[in-house]
């Protein structure tokens, strides 16, 4: 895959993120990249003081640092910011930081050789796993502590994850034929300072939010088919009129899903309710309200991905070197925020149709889902573990960006805490997978209790994939079993397949 520096799709990212490519800088980079290393290289023989150069940092950053100790200066700045703790991160988020920060770094602001980028691409390509831990950034002066313990493993000191095992770092890389890094002036600030763990959180959880959202759609057309609601609130001259987004092409992917049911064509000619719940009829309000705030984050998110965000920055056009704070994370903390509200309203009114089906005055199904309730308690308690997780999601959902903490002796005074923002989002995006999984099941018991009729040819599908894996519950059983599986149908993608094979509709992410 070739990496173009300021111009990766969001397309590569998601690739990226699965891994399994080899990744080639595009040589066309070369030459911004060696004008501007060769600005540093000046600044580091000359004698004006420059910040990140020939000085310390942060609230030391009027200290001097003689020209015989400043590779000493960057290499104890990337031992002294290795300072996380908790969890390492995933694979998958270790393979973007890599790719960002080697395409951030190459376009040729941030006065690094050709070495550094080289190095990045190579562990990448190696399909090494840096150690890093998943706690100790506040999304300002860039994420500092998961990007040194990055850096910390490209220099031979720090460790990677192999085969789930922490290994030290040097020899791991010479398996790898890979030389460890030696760093010259500015080039450990270069690779700690900027937002890439922020934001490569943030793109992991968008990439594994995108089957769970696919699977929302399917299993909430078919709760719409069990509870035998009414297809006219996605008449598409009722979202027309309305005009947003999202909710047109939700409106549009339910008629879709819907379409040819003869469950839909028995009774629409004889219901007598007036309305459906709002769970069912404000499906396209609701969940299109989120797709567009999805999309929206998307947006942010590739072009953070493909920003420059370290300090100071080099302009080799006259040799300056400007320092800024492109590494305050912002942009990626409100968007991730915005994610959680996204993703916890998903899971809410997923919760609210599994309320709604257990309820005979409702559903008109059988009490709880179950044809001798009483004996049987049916679905009565999976919907509370729905309602559990509905719930954690609504304090997860509170914004993180508005809290921040100054640091740095006060020189770093407001802080983003987009890591803790997207780090996050996979706990809420593991509550609403199982939500949806109880519901599944739920619609899945509802379209069996309407048989012989049949659902659409889509909607057969999924019930398909359903009942080979957890068989119809016509008397009460250990569910956990069946709730892990059907929730496996809404993370693996199974059910994202369902989606994906509908004619003419709009893909979710529009961003390319």
């Amino acid at each position: 895959m070739l990496v173009r520096p300021g111009a990766l799709s969001l397309d590569q990212l998601q690739a990226i993120h699965a891994g399994g490519h080899t990744l080639v800088m595009d040589p066309a980079a070369l030459p911004n990249i060696l004008a501007s290393a060769a600005v540093v290289k000046r600044a580091a023989e000359g004698q004006a003081p420059v910040y990140g150069v020939n000085t310390g940092f942060g609230k030391l950053a009027s200290t001097r640092i003689s020209e015989a100790d400043l590779a000493t200066l960057q290499l104890n700045l990337i031992r002294s910011h290795s300072v996380g703790v908790g969890k390492p991160l995933a694979a998958p988020v270790m393979r973007l930081m890599l790719a960002l920060k080697a395409a951030s770094l190459a376009r040729g602001y941030s006065g690094v050789r050709p070495v550094i980028i080289d190095t990045l691409l190579a562990v990448a390509n190696a399909g090494l796993v840096p150690f890093v831990p998943s706690q100790g950034s506040v999304g300002a002066s860039g994420d500092l502590a998961p990007l040194a313990h990055m850096t910390l493993a490209l220099i031979g000191e720090g460790e990677f994850v192999v085969d789930g095992q922490r290994q030290p770092a040097a020899p791991v890389l010479a398996q790898h034929g890979i030389a460890p890094l030696q760093l010259a002036a500015k080039e450990g600030l270069a690779l700690i300072n900027g937002t890439q763990t922020s934001t490569a959180l943030a793109l992991h959880a968008l990439f594994c939010a995108e089957p769970v959202l696919e699977s929302a759609l399917v299993v909430g057309a078919l709760t719409v088919d069990a509870a035998r609601g009414s297809d006219g609130p996605f008449d598409e001259r009722i979202h027309a009129l309305r005009g947003q987004p999202g909710q047109i092409d939700v409106a549009r992917y339910y008629r879709a899903l819907l379409q040819g049911s003869a469950i839909r064509a028995s009774h629409a000619e004889h219901d007598d309710r007036v309305q459906d719940p709002y769970c069912l009829r404000c499906q396209p309000q609701v969940v299109g309200a989120c797709l567009d705030q999805l999309r929206h984050c998307a947006t942010v998110l590739l072009r953070e991905a493909n920003a420059v965000t370290d300090n100071p920055l080099v302009f080799a056009e006259d040799g300056a070197m400007v320092s800024g704070g492109n590494f305050h994370a912002e942009p990626v903390a409100l968007a991730a925020d915005a994610m959680a509200v996204a993703i916890a309203e998903i899971g809410a009114i997923a919760e609210r149709r599994i309320a709604m089906l257990i309820d005979a005055s409702v559903s008109r199904l059988p009490p709880f889902l179950t044809a001798d309730a009483g004996l049987n308690s049916g679905f009565m308690i999976a919907h509370v573990t729905a309602a559990s997780l509905a719930s954690e999601n609504k304090s997860l959902a509170h914004p993180a960006s508005v809290d921040s903490l100054p640091t740095s002796a006060n020189q770093e005074d407001h802080v983003s805490m987009a890591t803790f923002a997207a780090r996050r989002l996979q706990a809420m995006i593991r509550n609403t997978a199982h939500i949806l999984g109880i519901e599944l099941l739920a619609a899945g018991q509802g379209i069996d209790f309407l048989r012989p009729l049949a659902s659409s040819t889509a909607l057969e599908q999924a019930h398909a994939l359903l009942r080979a894996q957890c068989p119809s519950v016509e008397r009460d059983r250990y569910l956990a079993p069946d709730i892990e599986r059907a929730t496996s149908l809404v993370t693996g993608g199974a059910l994202s397949q369902v989606f994906r094979t509908l004619p003419g509709l709009p893909t979710l992410w529009l961003p390319g």
